[in-house]
């Protein structure tokens, strides 16, 4: 049993959820405001709050520090129906136990008071965080799928230390664009700096890195700082890890093992200060298994691993994208923002997308360039090659058994405009069997 304080304005909302953690043995405590909440945190001890964002008289993410510093112990969850995925990364970097977004499932907020209970059984308790000022303003990530909230809550949590963390992804996904959330969540106003490993030249990699002495080799004129120096206290990103050269790696490693480097053809040790990011699209684990990584650096590599979901298993957020992107692209082309039709968007949300989100942008940009009338048509949706989404799919990443029979409900779903009855039987099976695979795969209707 645990005592919940739930902290929201909707009084409906707050008996609703009190009914329903009562009867199964919780005992739950109401406020309407964050004062109000803050007197009932003093008065009782409670296991779990649950805070809404927006509160009428001050934000529940401002209030959130306050109420951790009267107790460290305390697990606070976010609530909010705001589709706000910065706020996701403060929540979890300011120290909330976990985010639910509104409308609340019963279920999760049941598993959620599960993981309370069993952390309070544990006996641990995390250290309160201190409040974070304002920082830099990035392009957030776009989606409202579970998995990027998780990935969002997940770069919320490894903010607060300085721990190396792997980014994997297709191409196209967004790996940069995860690491400079990242880097600007707990590094603000330090230098990011980025080298892409399969872009630059294996024998100048090194002096990339670690910078040279004057006179090291034919052409060092004078001595010049690697990108490991320069990024200070920042975040040093090495995309494409997985084309490192193999004699680079075991350097790499020794500075990561070390936490020092010394600059080509120099003696002087230098302390090595940045957070060490790598992304790949490649199978780092496969590479090693196969003689072409070294497994104690994707060991050290692998402290920490954020997985960004390709756009084709979360084709909900695609209509987020397309606003989103077009607004940007309209600006780049000084032209007014283009509509989209909904035979268009319906194309755009069957397609596989093996290019994820950059490939979205390119089809984007240009149909905004070659639109009529200021509106993006189905016709002016042309993909790079003439392949169809299925082949797309396969080509891009093996489906498990799993995965194909998702895939194939989803854009069954599709095409009858989420008909359950006509979809079940095109499909050959119950509405009652296809609802339950709807929810068993967690299959979400596009909003378009």
């Amino acid at each position: 049993m645990s005592v919940i304080l739930i902290i929201d304005d909707d009084k409906l909302l707050c008996r609703s959820l009190q009914i329903q953690l009562e009867s199964v043995g919780h005992k739950t405590y109401l406020a309407h405001t964050m004062h109000e909440g803050m007197e009932t945190a003093g008065l009782v001890e409670a296991d779990l709050i649950l805070l809404d964002l927006n509160l009428p008289d001050q934000s529940g993410l401002k209030g959130l520090p306050a109420l951790l510093e009267k107790n460290h112990a305390l697990c606070v969850v976010i609530m909010t129906g705001n589709p706000d995925n910065k706020a996701v990364i403060d929540s979890m970097r300011k120290g909330a136990f976990d985010y639910l977004r509104k409308p609340l499932d019963l279920d999760e907020l049941f598993a959620m008071v599960e993981k309370v209970e069993d952390r309070k059984k544990k006996t641990q308790s995390p250290q309160a965080e201190k409040p974070v000022t304002a920082r830099p303003s990035l392009d957030d990530l776009i989606g409202a799928h579970p998995k990027m909230i998780e990935l969002l809550k997940q770069i919320g949590l490894l903010s607060r230390s300085r721990v190396t963390v792997l980014i994997q992804g297709e191409s196209g996904t967004g790996k940069e664009l995860v690491a400079k959330i990242l880097h600007a969540s707990s590094s603000p106003g330090m230098p990011f700096v980025a080298i892409n490993c399969s872009a630059v030249v294996p024998t100048l990699l090194e002096s990339e890195l670690f910078g040279y002495e004057k006179g090291a080799f034919t052409g060092a004129d004078k001595t010049k700082i690697g990108k490991m120096e320069f990024a200070g206290e920042g975040t040093v990103f090495l995309d494409e890890i997985g084309d490192m050269p193999l004699d680079l790696q075991s350097k790499l490693l020794r500075v990561l093992q070390e936490e020092e480097f010394v600059r080509v053809g120099g003696l002087e040790t230098i302390h090595l200060k940045a957070r060490i990011v790598t992304a790949t699209h490649r199978d780092l684990q496969g590479m090693v298994e196969q003689g072409q990584f070294r497994q104690d650096l994707f060991y050290r590599l692998n402290v920490s691993t954020l997985n960004i979901a390709p756009l084709r298993s979360r084709r909900e957020d695609i209509p987020l994208l397309v606003d989103s992107l077009l607004a940007r692209i309209s600006s780049k082309l000084h032209c007014d923002l283009p509509s989209v039709s909904e035979a268009a968007m319906k194309k755009m949300i069957n397609y596989a997308w093996p290019g994820n989100v950059r490939e979205l942008e390119n089809v984007l940009t240009r149909a905004a360039a070659l639109s009529r009338d200021n509106r993006v048509l189905a016709e002016d949706i042309v993909w790079q090659e003439t392949r169809t989404p299925a082949a797309s799919a396969q080509q891009a990443e093996p489906f498990t058994l799993a995965e194909a029979e998702k895939s194939h409900i989803t854009n069954a779903l599709l095409e009858n405009d989420w008909n359950i009855t006509h979809t079940a039987l095109k499909l050959a099976i119950s509405p009652t069997t296809l609802r339950k695979k709807i929810n068993d795969f967690d299959i979400r209707k596009p909003t378009t």
